[in-house]
């Protein structure tokens, strides 16, 4: 995998499809599952009274971002290759953007067999992307966000969720890969 910290994305979609037009015919990178849900909320004390005390989510780790101005616990369901983090964020500052607080289903992570070949791949369907690129997460992966709005240049977007998109670490894809192996 080659390093695509702080990646540009393409800024049209004449500039991807270059990179891609010998995979015009077909999807050229796989979804293969839930990454992550992320709730908001202006207390991270009130969501982790139902997500922790009362669901049983372990918290695994916090994540704190002046630029994203959120203050998050990091929790999880499940084991290995098919755990799912689910994030309870609140605002650093109520005031500021992005108000991670005010959209309590605030975005859905999926993990993404190739990234930088995803990133090229929707740019020249059309997607819109978030400012950003793609850049290390929270969780230590590279990511980036579909945007949740369309405009006239990128017709398509989130309507209304913001989709995180999150290269799989091999031993994620190998697990999906022979799930989906042993179910064909």
């Amino acid at each position: 995998m080659t390093d695509t910290t702080n990646t540009p994305l393409p800024t049209s979609p004449a500039d991807a499809t270059s990179a891609i037009n010998e995979q015009a015919a077909g999807r050229p990178f796989k979804v293969l599952g839930i990454q992550q849900i992320a709730i908001g909320g202006p207390s991270k004390a009130r969501l982790r009274t139902l997500w922790v005390d009362m669901l049983g989510l372990e918290i695994t780790g916090n994540f704190v971002s002046e630029r994203e101005n959120v203050d998050e616990d990091i929790c999880a369901i499940g084991a290995g290759p098919f755990k799912v983090e689910v994030d309870l964020m609140q605002p650093l500052d109520p005031e500021k953007k992005p108000a991670v607080h005010t959209t309590p289903l605030n975005h859905v992570g999926l993990w993404i067999d190739d990234l930088p070949q995803a990133v090229r791949w929707l740019t020249a369907q059309g997607v819109r992307f978030a400012p950003g690129g793609i850049r290390q997460g929270a969780a230590g992966f590279d990511i980036c966000f579909l945007h949740p709005k369309a405009n006239d240049e990128f017709p398509i977007a989130g309507e209304g969720v913001l989709v995180e998109l999150v290269q799989a670490p091999p031993e994620v894809v190998k697990a999906f890969s022979a799930l989906a192996a042993a179910s064909a």
